[in-house]
């Protein structure tokens, strides 16, 4: 048994798209970054990397690469999942949670987790996304950002 540990942050702006676990949520900002900037996708990515002891996603899409400039984080995380298959591996579960004081995301989060357990080749009840405000504290709290944590466990 392998675990893994993955974190990510991005910067609230206006006129960028607000992508959380490949779901685009209505809101008056989204996330900066050089691909979707999808952090809840890439702290998975970073979990299930860091299990196999790949690396971390920078390594892997490095944000001075053009082809991947707006990529998919759903599309990456599949680049992902298909590494950690080749290497003999299996996602026994993934536990993520997201930080953000706004948007409210329930409604999103069965969506969220049937687009990552379908990416990743397993089911549902594999994969758990859960979502926190830090009550007004913090640079999520003052709508600075938003940041995902996620821990995964391959055997």
């Amino acid at each position: 048994m392998r675990i893994g540990h993955g974190y990510d942050a991005h910067k609230l702006v206006v006129g960028r798209k607000l992508v959380l676990g490949g779901c685009e949520i209505p809101h008056t900002h989204g996330l900066l970054g050089h691909s979707d900037a999808d952090v809840l996708t890439h702290a998975i990515m970073d979990a299930l990397l860091g299990a196999a002891a790949f690396g971390d996603i920078g390594g892997l899409f490095p944000d001075t690469a053009d082809n991947f400039k707006d990529a998919n984080s759903l599309h990456l995380l599949g680049v992902v999942c298909e590494k950690i298959a080749a290497a003999g591996l299996h996602i026994a579960n993934i536990d993520a949670t997201i930080i953000a004081q706004e948007p409210k995301l329930s409604p999103y989060i069965s969506l969220m987790r049937t687009n990552i357990a379908s990416v990743c080749g397993v089911g549902v009840g594999q994969i758990s996304v859960k979502a926190t405000t830090e009550e007004h504290m913090g640079f999520t709290g003052r709508l600075e950002g938003i940041s995902a944590h996620a821990v995964c466990l391959l055997d």
